[in-house]
């Protein structure tokens, strides 16, 4: 049973989230292949599977009503890769695939080949208003210095600082068989912005200033207990339960532990949301797919679940109201 469990440590201003992926992340792999797709290779379904897990880890922490979508895409082989979880922990993730790779490529031989990769983050809100938009965040997938970086975690690591301000330690891994992630965040001061850089603006004696004493404090907790969450290894997320990984990275600390949540796979395609996307074809096209094929086929790449439009069907997408053909046997 797939499993998410957040938590605060007691007195600190450090939180943190843990995530194992088990049916969600095999129904996953299952619904591709069954789909008529085929298996990812094995290096891309290991990045699918980091960004199921951090993206349920970084869901349940904004407490938003709505899809997080997290999306890496570049000039790779791997064109395109999606991880989409709702406020409630149903997630679905894919990737689009080109080319030929490698069974120990990182991410920079997969995405970012030509150092033109990028990381969006996407917050779409249930039930928009009128003229609302997501919300959508990018950073590149190159540090400061245009190095290529060969990490998920790191990039994540630099969008939460960049975008959100707050310090982020993220560990993630996967396999055939489960996709699993530990976060840990360092809380701001209530009031206070959480970039180093704003400390060392203070005007005045710092030495002396209690505001700049607390926040040293607060750096060394959180710095501790990320080098604790960097000790845990590939082998440790994927192998050990929840309780045996937390017990043996914070055994020294008292953790405040919420009702775990339980993520599952869901999809949320359906004929509608198909039928919408061909009217957004416009008439003329809809009409030559259907002439040259005999009918518009659309595979979800999330489910791999297949809708299918005949002649009849694709006329009646562009037929106004009045056209409908009365139901048979007359008004009910």
């Amino acid at each position: 049973m797939s499993e998410l469990h957040r938590f605060l440590f007691d007195g600190l201003p450090v939180r943190g989230s843990i995530v194992r992926l088990t049916h969600a992340w095999t129904e996953i792999l299952a619904r591709r292949r069954e789909g008529g797709a085929g298996e990812w290779p094995s290096a891309v379904a290991e990045l699918v599977g980091e960004m199921a897990a951090a993206g349920a880890l970084m869901q349940s922490n904004i407490k938003f009503n709505g899809a997080l979508v997290l999306q890496i895409f570049g000039d790779g082989p791997v064109k395109l890769a999606v991880a989409e979880v709702q406020h409630d922990l149903r997630l679905r993730a894919t990737a689009k695939v080109v080319g030929e790779v490698a069974a120990d490529a990182r991410l920079a031989q997969m995405v970012n080949v030509g150092n033109k990769g990028r990381c969006a983050i996407t917050l779409d809100p249930q039930g928009k208003m009128p003229g609302q938009q997501p919300y959508q965040g990018m950073v590149p997938l190159y540090g400061d210095h245009r190095e290529k970086i060969q990490n998920l975690s790191e990039v994540l690591e630099h969008y939460m600082l960049q975008s959100e301000q707050l310090d982020t330690t993220l560990v993630i891994a996967a396999d055939d068989k489960v996709a699993a992630g530990l976060l840990i965040q360092r809380l701001p001061a209530a009031g206070e912005a959480n970039l180093a850089g704003d400390l060392a603006s203070r005007r005045g004696n710092l030495e002396s200033d209690p505001e700049y004493v607390d926040e040293i404090g607060r750096n060394e907790d959180y710095n501790r207990i990320a080098t604790l969450a960097r000790s845990l290894t590939r082998e440790e997320l994927l192998g050990l339960d929840v309780d045996t990984v937390l017990r043996r990275l914070f055994w020294e600390e008292k953790l405040l532990r919420f009702p775990a949540q339980q993520p599952r796979f869901a999809c949320t395609c359906s004929r509608e949301r198909v039928a919408s996307m061909i009217r957004g074809l416009g008439r003329e096209e809809a009409d030559g797919i259907v002439a040259e094929r005999g009918e518009i086929e659309v595979g979800c790449d999330f489910c791999g679940q297949h809708y299918r439009f005949d002649a009849v069907d694709a006329a009646q997408l562009f037929a106004a109201p009045g056209d409908q053909p009365p139901v048979s046997g007359g008004v009910q």
